[in-house]
């Protein structure tokens, strides 16, 4: 067969891929759009109203729309049109063809008509589109609910998978491709330059190495600056517009704020002291920042630039998995681009502090150490992590029992090393990939001691780990049956309150879930849990699961969390925080063992003895796929600049809205300078966050508070009310509805409003203000 034919055919099979791929994403789009639910899973109502209105269509009620399970009982459908959506598609795959093969023909020196050829192959990947229009096909006429509400609430997950592997397809790396081309190009440059031209000589490898090493480190310094820089300019904008909570996220500085002046490790909201909540004390390491600059401003500052250190870790694993310096810079780039990390930033409810958080970087690197083989390192590191949060014993638990495990397999033959899902074994360097032509680390086993990279030996790593399973149940039956309990003087612990279907109590909870599997599996075996597991492993584009047995250490973790009332909201809170570092843990070692992966699949498949280059056009594929699909995942998830609802002026939390001056802000001032700092002051959550370095900060609420006597009203020795009329969720508008005026009026003055109805503010008569 003649190379003309062969062109022919890659060109008649690449025009296939580009217009079957602009049918697919036109009848999905079709589809997505004429439904207000469906497009409600990409962007707000006002902007799928503008979209609709621009093609020109209609928008009508449909009172008779349904689906399986009671997903929709009613539906605001519109009529689109296919040719328009056609012509804004095969706008897009022509820009990107174009733009791709030029790209390609510049890295790879090829001619344009193979770029082109190359380009639209990367068109075969928005045939998923199509797919899940079939998938919605199948669930109606056979009558699938599941299939079917799972069809429903994904579509943005096809599509993030979708653009990202058309975004990356043209560029990855094929055997031999580009590489012959140079190879003569130097050739040939040796033969006419001069002998001491800077291009008639390549760099020794160890100089390529040095240079490609640092210069990655330094792009990924950037990129966790431009992390730090984005997210704390949009906390602390939060912050002075009175959008942060005290509840569960400015209380922390009030605990740091009270310990210094002799007040307890308490807020005003706890039932006595903090480890009556949680045994949580990992944000009393600011405590030295916090003396000099006590400020919760200080707290967000902190949070993000621990959370963005996570990407230092994650490199360092990927470069010694891959052995590619690159690989680890795209690495770090998913990381901060990984859109469940965001909301450990910033939650769906603008709770922005938590410490839960600094969980993230210790873990990793501890992970990190652990794959070093320094497990002192690895400990302490844990330790600190653990002080998180008790319940983080339930990731420590099972990574005690991935210790030993490994250690156990490492003395004997093990097929699974063979397709790469346990290697490179603790503290050493076996498995990894010999280079051609990619950068390998200089120090892959961390450290140029012999002695230390062969790690311990593995009798030693078993009883470790078995004692750090058995430190982790223990350590956690103590927490919440001895511990929390005393603290709270015998009370029931708070968040069995998030298991309402198996129980009152913590006994009960455990109880169910051990003895009553058809309960269990009824809850744990449902789309929620498959939508959360999507949001989990979407963005890293499912390479976690190339290192199942590191990513089984949160298997525990994530279904209790799938269990509980918040599954649902997936992880937009902050309890999935320490399934973060597991998540990229496994995908740092997935990305190295993709090549061996697809080799052992196509040995299977041919019945041939597996043949590996490194690196493959998996190996490739794997390290740029990951960014894009963190970065795709995000346009439709992340609240960061990012995302679609970053800048969708419908979104419930968008630019102009939260982060642009809010007038209230200024007119709270005039209120926060007219309230003595020694006062004692009863204020509204939001507001709540500017008086705790007060005498006394209490909460202004319907729920009963100890300090209160758990009676519906502010404390005795209460100063000053302040009530934030027109903040978030606010149900007091106008003085005639605040309570104390209604039961005790004797008592308060209302003081004159300055702030044009924004606040209402009583003082007690009896006070000494």
């Amino acid at each position: 067969m003649n190379s003309a034919t062969t062109i022919s055919r890659r060109l008649i099979a690449s025009i296939l891929c580009v217009f079957g791929g602009i049918v697919a994403q036109t009848l999905s789009s079709q589809t997505i759009l004429g439904s207000e639910s469906l497009a409600a899973n990409f962007f707000s109502r006002e902007l799928w109203q503008a979209q609709v209105k621009r093609l020109g269509e209609w928008i009508q009620n449909d009172n008779s729309a349904g689906m399986s399970g009671d997903v929709i009982q009613q539906a605001i459908l519109a009529e689109v049109h296919f040719f328009p959506l056609f012509c804004v598609w095969s706008v897009i795959a022509g820009v990107g063809v174009t733009l791709a093969a030029r790209l390609i023909r510049q890295h790879h020196r090829s001619t344009w008509s193979d770029s082109f050829i190359t380009a639209g192959f990367a068109c075969g990947w928005w045939w998923l589109m199509g797919v899940w229009e079939l998938a919605g096909l199948l669930a109606f006429v056979f009558n699938l609910p599941f299939l079917a509400q799972l069809q429903f609430v994904t579509p943005q997950f096809w599509q993030a998978i979708a653009l990202a592997g058309w975004l990356v397809q043209p560029f990855t790396r094929r055997s031999g491709e580009g590489r012959g081309a140079r190879d003569e190009q130097d050739k040939n440059n040796a033969a006419v330059l001069p002998p001491n031209s800077p291009l008639a000589s390549r760099p020794s490898p160890l100089l390529s190495t040095f240079v490609s090493r640092h210069s990655s480190l330094k792009s990924v310094a950037v990129l966790i600056a431009i992390y730090i820089v984005v997210f704390t300019a949009m906390n602390w904008r939060l912050w002075q517009n009175l959008r942060i909570p005290h509840g569960d996220s400015a209380m922390y500085e009030e605990h740091l704020w009270n310990l210094w002046h002799g007040k307890g490790f308490r807020s005003y909201l706890d039932q006595g002291l903090f480890l009556g909540e949680h045994i949580q004390v990992i944000h009393l390491l600011l405590l030295p920042l916090h003396f000099f600059w006590p400020s919760h401003l200080l707290m967000e500052l902190c949070e993000s630039t621990a959370l963005a250190l996570g990407a230092i870790p994650i490199f360092r694993m990927t470069q010694r998995s891959t052995g590619s310096a690159r690989a680890g810079l795209l690495m770090s780039a998913a990381f901060l681009l990984y859109f469940p990390l965001h909301f450990l930033d910033i939650e769906v409810d603008l709770k922005t502090f938590r410490p839960e958080s600094f969980c993230v970087p210790f873990f990793l690197f501890a992970f990190e150490a652990l794959e070093e083989g320094r497990f002192r390192r690895a400990l302490i590191l844990l330790a600190i992590a653990l002080s998180a949060k008790e319940d983080y014993s339930i990731i420590i638990a099972p990574l005690g029992v991935w210790i030993a495990t490994t250690a156990w397999f490492q003395k004997r033959p093990n097929p699974a090393l063979g397709a790469g899902l346990l290697t490179p074994p603790l503290g050493t360097t076996a498995g990894l990939p010999q280079s051609n032509g990619d950068l390998r680390s200089t120090s892959a086993a961390g450290s140029g001691d012999p002695r230390r990279a062969q790690g311990s030996a593995p009798h030693h790593r078993i009883i470790l780990g078995l004692c750090l399973a058995l430190f982790g149940v223990v350590y956690l039956l103590l927490a919440i049956l001895v511990v929390i309990p005393w603290f709270r003087s015998g009370a029931e612990l708070h968040y069995v309150r998030y298991f309402p279907k198996f129980g009152n109590t913590m006994v009960e909870v455990a109880k169910n879930m051990l003895t009553n599997p058809r309960l269990l599996f009824g809850e744990l075996l449902t789309a929620k849990t498959a939508l959360y597991s999507l949001m989990m492993l979407a963005p890293v584009g499912f390479l976690a699961l190339l290192s199942p047995t590191r990513l089984a250490v949160g298997l525990p973790l994530f279904s209790i969390l799938c269990l509980s009332e918040f599954a649902g909201d997936g992880p937009r809170h902050h309890f999935h925080a320490p399934l973060v570092p597991v998540v990229f843990w496994a995908t740092a070692i997935g990305v190295g063992n993709a090549g061996r992966v697809f080799a052992k699949l196509r040995s299977l498949v041919t019945l041939s003895p597996p043949h590996r280059v490194t690196p493959t056009p998996a190996d490739s594929f794997a390290r740029q796929f990951v960014w894009a699909s963190a970065f795709t995942s995000g346009l439709f998830f992340s609240l960061g600049p990012a995302g679609i609802a970053f800048w969708d002026p419908g979104s419930p939390m968008p630019l102009r809205k939260l982060y642009a001056r809010d007038p209230r802000a200024d007119q709270f001032e005039k209120v926060f300078t007219k309230i003595p700092r020694e006062s004692r002051v009863a204020s509204t959550d939001f507001v709540h966050a500017r008086f705790t370095h007060h005498e006394r900060s209490y909460d202004y609420s319907k729920v009963l508070r100890r300090v209160a006597n758990y009676e519906d009203r502010v404390p005795d020795d209460t100063d000053f009310i302040v009530i934030d009329a027109r903040g978030p969720y606010s149900g007091i508008k106008s003085p005639d509805q605040v309570r104390e005026l209604q039961t005790e009026p004797d008592h308060w003055d209302l003081l004159l409003d300055e702030t044009d109805g924004h606040f209402i503010v009583l003082r007690r008569r009896t006070s000494r203000f």
